[in-house]
């Protein structure tokens, strides 16, 4: 294979390898204590395997954003969205704890 020929095998790898990595999303409230101790629970579950990297991770403020928590259909925050080939593949709304929010993530965590 010649320079150019690898270069573009790479760039097409990493670009299907960011197609296929879910998009965890988290609608929350700036002002809100259960919003900013999900979070805190969240970046346990993924640091405990070492899953940092298992999704593209995306943070909504209500405040800022209320347009997409209508397209979203978010009625209550916080509230995590798995989105996966552009399609909503699961749902937690206002999770209580680690053990909650992994039971949730467990089809993609390590």
């Amino acid at each position: 294979m010649t320079d150019t020929q690898i270069g573009d095998a790479q760039r097409t790898e990493t670009r299907s390898a960011t197609t296929q990595k879910p998009i965890l999303i988290v609608f929350s409230s700036q002002i809100d204590g259960h919003s900013r101790r999900v979070e805190g629970y969240l970046a346990q579950v993924l640091q405990r395997r070492r899953n940092h990297e298992t999704f593209s991770v995306r943070y909504v403020a209500n405040e800022e954003r209320p347009d997409l928590l209508e397209r979203f259909r978010i009625e209550e925050t916080p509230t995590l969205v798995v989105l996966q080939d552009r399609r909503v593949r699961g749902r937690l709304a206002r999770p209580r704890g680690c053990e909650e929010i992994q039971t949730f993530l467990a089809p993609w965590l390590r």
